[in-house]
């Protein structure tokens, strides 16, 4: 397999479909269809109305919008002036998207139904449909590939979020790798359901889509009737997913996903019971996915096909060099256990092609990536063939008298009885062993038999690893991507008593 040339900037990414197919559909989303001339003009229109708002090169634009495309259009305008674009996610409360806010300081907020400030530079959908109208010219503007493009909030599980800088580089090639790894055509309507306002999922649609000519298809729901509604309405061949998605679908096998080519679960754990189930429903094997924001999006995916390796997270891509680091920052050999670390491949067709990340964004500048390999925070390894599995988020590891328990390998046990629809283990402190495990458990159905998850746990797992505290709630809070979100755990267990 050879490597691709990369589109000389995101403003040139739909050049090769406009001069070969500029009437073939380049995204579809509820408001209707665009063509690739099409979306051409609206991205134009879009980069005149930032022009007209004061934005300049380097300036940050931030968007509030649903999955429609308004959103797909801002961007590509965004992108066409060199601003540096940025997302607030619908679902957050006001307190979340004010510290997205404050973090990048955006120029201009194109701000939607469910935003929820009173900003400075916020455009409302009124104001922003005139702009769109006016046809403001913009002077040429010339972009450098790895200018910053991008920034990608971190999820904020441990802390407070980070704003990472991506380039245009690092924004255009994972849809050059896997286009050419999966073989993609202008047969390709890909399908995705996870909010836009996400860095990753801009990478993964019209990004993606124009490098291999065919659709992004831009999806408004996520429940499982809106799902498969959308994928057989509108003949989606590839869908990316979230598991607890993969699960409902699962127990649907009298939806038509029959279009599917290829499903993907990302975002969280995917455990190998629910790749089973979702193939006995509906004949395709997930294809499990692991991701980096820091990356930015797919860092290792199954094959395509049916091939996949129990527990694993797929195969590394191409482009990238991902193995296991001691404590001391040292390489571990292949298939040891240690901090995976991510940075560019060093040999074959996709050498040096891969940038890290250009820094975080604080107090009006980027502060640059600390040279080496990238941390991803995760202990995992990667074998011989480049199959990684990831054990555990490092800073998760419950030490229960000297011995590590890796949170993510107790809840895939867990995850495996038939009634649990989410689970999260947990750090309980503990003044002689310094912490206990704790597990929480939301039901898919039926109240769950507690004592029943124990036994499982006992049966297949060493007595240390075995949570000694158990939690029963009615929801999991999760966020947009199906991860728990375990800042709110001890507020949540409050409640409940654990």
């Amino acid at each position: 397999m050879s490597s691709v040339a990369l589109p000389g900037s995101i403003a040139q990414v739909l050049d090769a479909q406009l001069a070969l197919r500029p009437g073939a559909d380049a995204v579809e989303a509820v408001s209707g269809v665009w063509s690739y001339a099409e979306l051409d003009e609206q991205a134009r229109r879009a980069a005149g109305a930032l022009w007209s708002l004061g934005v300049r090169p380097g300036d940050r634009v931030a968007a509030c919008l649903p999955n429609d495309l308004d959103i797909v259009a801002a961007f590509h305008g965004a992108q066409r002036i060199g601003a540096v674009w940025a997302g607030f996610g619908e679902a957050l409360p006001a307190g979340e998207q004010q510290e997205l806010h404050d973090l990048c300081d955006p120029a201009v907020v194109l701000a939607g139904p469910r935003y929820r400030l009173e900003s400075p530079g916020r455009v409302d959908p009124d104001q922003w449909a005139e702009l769109m109208d006016h046809h403001e010219e913009v002077p040429r503007v010339e972009v450098d590939l790895d200018a910053p493009a991008g920034i990608a909030f971190t999820s904020g599980t441990s802390g407070r979020p980070k704003a990472i800088v991506h380039s245009q580089r690092n924004l255009l090639l994972p849809g050059a790798v896997l286009v050419a790894t999966r073989g993609w055509g202008p047969e390709l309507r890909k399908g995705d359901s996870f909010p836009l306002t996400i860095l990753n999922l801009m990478v993964l649609s019209t990004l993606l889509t124009a490098q291999a000519g065919g659709c992004s298809v831009v999806m408004d729901r996520r429940d499982v009737e809106g799902v498969a509604e959308w994928i057989s309405g509108r003949r989606v061949t590839v869908w990316n997913g979230a598991p607890a998605q993969l699960y409902d679908l699962a127990g649907r096998p009298d939806f038509d996903l029959g279009s599917l080519r290829e499903v993907w679960s990302g975002g969280s754990d995917t455990s190998d019971s629910l790749r089973q189930a979702f193939a006995a429903a509906h004949g395709l094997v997930p294809r499990v996915t692991y991701g980096l924001t820091e990356a930015p999006t797919v860092v290792s995916i199954d094959p395509a096909g049916d091939q996949w390796r129990p527990g694993t997270s797929g195969r590394v891509l191409p482009h990238y060099d991902v193995a296991a680091y001691d404590d001391e920052g040292r390489r571990l050999p292949a298939g040891e256990l240690g901090e995976l670390r991510l940075s560019g491949t060093a040999s074959g067709p996709w050498a040096d092609r891969w940038r890290p990340m250009l820094g975080v964004w604080e107090d009006g500048g980027v502060r640059p990536q600390a040279p080496g390999p990238v941390p991803t925070g995760d202990i995992g390894t990667v074998d011989e063939n480049g199959w990684l599995t990831v054990l555990d988020r490092k800073k998760l590891v419950i030490v229960r008298g000297g011995a590590n328990v890796y949170p993510l390998e107790v809840e895939r046990v867990i995850a495996t009885h038939p009634d649990v629809a989410v689970v999260a283990v947990y750090a309980v402190p503990d003044e002689r062993l310094g912490q206990r495990v704790g597990a929480v458990v939301q039901s898919a159905g039926p109240p769950l038999d507690l004592e029943a998850l124990a036994g499982l746990c006992r049966r297949e797992l060493a007595p240390y690893k075995v949570p000694e505290v158990w939690s029963q709630v009615d929801a999991l809070p999760v966020n947009a991507m199906g991860k728990v979100q375990r800042t709110r755990l001890p507020e949540l267990l409050a409640g409940t008593g654990g």
